[in-house]
């Protein structure tokens, strides 16, 4: 199955339903292409790199300690939640990508800085519906590491408990689709 790699602290926004929206331009091996949405359901594989406070909103500064101190050994990551893509959509207006803060936790100048990097490349919003699932250790292969989006791990995920309820997703799709469109 493939599996996202996301810093640690908005996949555990995400498994808290606090987070429903993720924006990527891509890694730095991903330049040219940009972000793809490689599967529309995917695990969610905690990443620890570049996480600092100042890219987080002020509430959610707990989290970075959260993660830090529930650190995966060097020789495998763990796995608790994955996602399906409700909708995807390119957005390049500065205006539409402010509105969708109340979808994420990243800070207000995380994400200028995320929309000034590769300024000609549109950030792809992303909405999703997550799942948690019981802890599963995946071994840390050397094709994992590098600053790219998508991996493949050998697990595949049957199941799994909506993080967010039909109802409460749904309002907040509806929300996401009138600023989007």
């Amino acid at each position: 199955m493939d599996a996202l790699k996301e810093w640690a602290t908005v996949v555990h926004a995400l498994e808290n339903g606090e987070q429903t929206v993720i924006l990527r331009k891509g890694g730095i091996l991903e330049t040219v292409s940009g972000f793809k949405i490689e599967a529309k359901k995917f695990l969610l594989f905690p990443t620890f790199e570049h996480q600092e406070i100042k890219n987080l909103k002020p509430q959610f500064h707990s989290y970075l300690d959260i993660v830090k101190q529930n650190l995966s050994h060097n020789e495998y990551n763990k796995i608790t939640s994955y996602a399906e893509v409700v909708d995807e959509v390119d957005i390049e207006s500065q205006e539409k990508i402010n509105a969708l803060s109340q979808f994420h936790i990243w800070s207000e100048s995380y994400i200028k800085e995320r929309m000034n990097w590769m300024p000609e490349k549109p950030i792809k919003a992303v909405f999703l519906k997550v799942y948690k699932v019981p802890e599963i250790k995946i071994p840390i292969r050397p094709e994992y590491h590098g600053c790219k989006s998508w991996i493949n791990i050998n697990e595949d995920i049957q199941g799994g408990k909506p993080v967010l309820s039909d109802t409460e997703l749904n309002s907040r799709f509806q929300k996401f689709k009138e600023i989007v469109n």
